[in-house]
């Protein structure tokens, strides 16, 4: 049985019929070329072909451009986490540096008034730092950061900026303990600057005001009214600002009106204090004199503040000729 063989015939064979099929192709291909020139048929066709095929190219690339999407999605995703976080640390950062640019700044111009105190009054004075509140657990008193090394001692009147703080009760080697005048077992002496009336100023138990208890009912005391240390007793200097006067009415007792008055100095706010320093020691009780005599005057104590709050102004009594009242019915001088 013979096998069938397989000729393979070339397009283009060395016969006379595949000489001229060339010539037949290459004649063909001249004239599509000139009239593609001239037309643009070959143009137009790739552009019709493109339309159809182009999509199909799109298909096929969907994978690859997905791909590509996500990974630039997470790693600009991971980027923008890690900026983020970065910005939120350093705006942190700069109100924490802004908040305490401005607690400096603060500091600065509370140190500036106290400095400006002390050169306007030509004091004798020492800075001191208030660094907490007594142990003992009272709001009106205060811990100080210099104490009997530095040369601080009991009874050493205290100021701001503003006005009278207190004075110290108790010294300790590297500290000292500040009595508030706002504290019930605190007074000072006071003159009303409007009309020079004189009486005392204790501290109120219902918290950061001043109580004048013993006002005679005739003064002319009014709210607004400025109120001065009178420098009776030694304690405190004359002249510095205790209060300033809220409201004013009539005691319990009616026999006297009782005013309060707002601090001048402030208690819950200065971190920084002037110790006066070269002042005059108080002043013991008078002698006793005859009933024409002068007006004599007796700085409180603490201790006898709180004992008799409601007594007589110990700052200064008089005695009348036509009423020969003592120190309890007689609570201030006529200035």
């Amino acid at each position: 049985m013979a096998l069938a063989r397989e000729d393979s015939s070339p397009l283009f064979a060395g016969s006379v019929a595949g000489t001229l099929r060339l010539i037949f192709y290459l004649a063909l291909a001249m004239v599509l070329m000139v009239l593609d020139h001239r037309n643009g048929w070959m143009w137009r066709m790739r552009y019709a072909t493109s339309v159809v095929v182009e999509p199909i190219y799109r298909l096929a690339g969907l994978p690859a451009a997905g791909m590509r999407t996500l990974s630039v999605a997470f790693a600009d995703r991971k980027l923008l986490t890690e900026q983020n976080q970065r910005l939120r640390e350093d705006l942190l950062l700069a109100n924490a540096k802004l908040n305490r640019m401005a607690a400096v700044a603060e500091q600065n111009e509370r140190l500036k008034e106290l400095l400006a105190t002390q050169r306007s009054l030509e004091l004798n004075v020492q800075l001191a730092r208030v660094i907490g509140v007594d142990l003992g657990g009272s709001p009106h008193r205060l811990m100080l950061s210099l104490g009997a090394r530095e040369g601080v001692k009991q009874g050493q009147a205290v100021i701001d900026a503003h006005g009278v703080m207190g004075q110290i009760i108790e010294v300790l080697p590297t500290t000292s303990v500040l009595m508030l005048v706002s504290d019930p077992n605190h007074a000072v002496p006071v003159v009303v600057e409007r009309t020079g009336l004189r009486t005392v100023a204790y501290g109120a138990r219902d918290g950061g005001m001043l109580s004048l208890p013993n006002v005679p009912m005739a003064a002319d005391v009014r709210a607004g009214d400025k109120l001065l240390t009178s420098g009776l007793g030694g304690r405190f200097p004359p002249g510095f600002p205790v209060g300033e006067v809220g409201s004013i009415g009539q005691s319990p007792s009616g026999l006297f009106l009782e005013a309060h008055a707002r601090p001048a100095a402030d208690l819950d706010r200065s971190e920084y204090v002037l110790l006066l320093h070269d002042q005059p020691e108080p002043v013991g009780p008078p002698a006793p004199s005859a009933p024409m005599g002068p007006p004599t005057d007796m700085a409180p104590s603490p201790s006898d503040a709180a004992a008799a709050p409601t007594q007589a102004l110990p700052g200064a009594t008089v005695a009348k000729p036509s009423a020969p009242a003592s120190a309890t019915t007689v609570p201030a001088a006529q200035p």
